[in-house]
């Protein structure tokens, strides 16, 4: 039923009802219902008809809120498929460029380092792609499962330790979480020369949830001279998304720390 049609019986439904009953009471019984009887007769078709109604309305409420969020996860994660696959072709074209004016110039070396940069890529892609949300795979599972993986590839040390409460983030929420991570690891391993990393995430009862990323690495120039560079501009993005802040700053010991911090109400 349409929101229009539902207006209209929320309009005359209680009116028919309500005033039918009043008419008939009126015109047919009034010799047998006395006038008290009646009142009380109304307050408790009132009640019972406001109570019905009301339970049908918010139930179909409830229903048309679940398909729009099923609906803009669906979304989130064919969004996050095409972001990939875009992504994934113009990294491999421009390899493959620089792959074919290697091996034109006879720079045997770089070009073989060009080829396993290029598998490099079509690895990350793959696992990437197995990353997005799954039904009956938890995002802790997801995250430690992709996390593996690329620490084997990267051949930096990951470590993970989550203390969210299940059910914490919805499908595209889970979406923007990873790719944040995502790129937060690409980074680390593109940039930050470091041998170990960490991703933490948590919770507390006040509602307000964070995820640490940390590593080890040279640690990175401030961010008003990065502007376009490391993804800045997706990750925030992203955080906004989430209505969360993002905040990215080299350590004292040195390395990089990107942090990510909201609120939300577990469900």
């Amino acid at each position: 039923m349409s929101l229009q049609r539902l207006k209209l019986v929320a309009i005359i439904l209680p009116a028919v009802v309500i005033g039918g009953f009043e008419l008939i009471r009126h015109e047919l019984l009034a010799d047998y219902l006395p006038m008290e009887t009646g009142n009380y007769y109304i307050i408790a078709l009132t009640l019972l008809l406001s109570y019905w109604f009301a339970t049908w309305m918010f139930q179909r409420i409830d229903r048309m809120s679940r398909l729009v969020a099923e609906e803009q996860a669906r979304s989130a994660v064919y969004e996050e498929r095409e972001r990939l696959a875009r992504e994934l072709h113009d990294n491999i074209a421009q390899m493959l460029f620089f792959l074919n004016v290697q091996l034109k110039q006879g720079k045997t070396e770089e070009a073989r380092s060009a080829v396993a940069e290029i598998d490099h890529h079509l690895r990350q892609a793959i696992f990437n792609l197995r990353s997005l949300p799954e039904d009956g795979v938890s995002l802790s599972e997801r995250l430690g499962r992709w996390l593996r993986e690329w620490s084997q590839l990267s051949g930096v040390e990951a470590e993970l330790k989550l203390d969210w409460p299940d059910g914490l983030f919805d499908r595209a929420e889970q979406v923007h979480l990873f790719a944040i991570v995502q790129e937060a690891f690409t980074n680390i391993r593109k940039h930050s020369q470091a041998d170990q990393a960490r991703l933490v995430g948590a919770y507390d009862e006040q509602g307000f949830w964070s995820l640490t990323v940390t590593d080890n690495g040279v640690g990175i120039r401030p961010i008003g001279t990065e502007s376009g560079k490391y993804g800045m501009s997706m990750m925030n993005k992203r955080a906004a998304e989430l209505g969360a802040t993002l905040t990215v700053r080299t350590l004292g010991t040195g390395g990089t720390e990107l942090r990510l911090e909201g609120r939300k109400e577990r469900a």
